[in-house]
């Protein structure tokens, strides 16, 4: 009679869990099953992303994007239009041409600008104009977090490209973006408000 080994052990069954059911769950605010579908979906969303961008560090904060989304329109979810991997890799897919679409607007933008002859100053209104744009600007310079005032210096005073950027740094790329983008903010809502 043959006795199993000791160290044998039963097939283990990876454990799935029905997309389906797990969005019902999810519908009703389960953090778990999000986390469940977060697990089963997560790299094909990425690979999704990642084919349209071809910039890992973009793809990834594209994926969260993608992934606070789905969190956050759960409810509009409804299964008899599609599978929720097909929903949630529809919504990467427009979550990353969006993006594509937004940096070369941003490109396109810089180029223009680049393109555009200097406008012939005739004389005291225009130094006056820019150096009270310099002085709003570097107030409200003053008002960020030292964090975020560091990377827009860098960028838009200075002229670094967000990756040199993140290497000086020693900091992610997305971390970068992310404060260049925050700091922007934070700087339209203070230049707005200021006199």
């Amino acid at each position: 009679m043959n006795e199993p080994h000791p160290w044998h052990h039963e097939r283990i069954a990876a454990v799935t869990h029905d997309p389906n059911l797990l969005m019902e769950r999810i519908q009703r605010g389960d953090h778990d099953a999000f986390a469940l579908l977060y697990d089963a979906v997560a790299p094909i969303v990425l690979g999704v992303i990642t084919r349209v961008l071809r910039d890992p560090a973009m793809s990834e904060e594209v994926a969260q994007e993608v992934f606070v989304e789905a969190w956050r329109s759960a409810n509009r979810f409804d299964p008899s239009r599609a599978s929720v991997s097909t929903w949630i890799v529809t919504i990467a897919r427009r979550r990353a041409v969006d993006r594509v679409r937004r940096e070369q607007s941003q490109r396109n933008r810089i180029d223009e600008l680049g393109r555009q002859p200097d406008r012939p100053t005739d004389g005291v209104d225009d130094a006056v104009v820019s150096s009270l744009d310099r002085e709003r600007v570097g107030r409200a310079l003053a008002q960020l977090p030292a964090d975020q005032r560091e990377v827009i210096e860098l960028a838009f005073i200075d002229g670094h490209p967000h990756g040199a950027i993140a290497e000086r740094l020693d900091l992610p790329l997305g971390t970068v973006k992310g404060r260049i983008r925050g700091g922007l903010k934070r700087l339209r809502g203070i230049i707005g408000d200021a006199p």
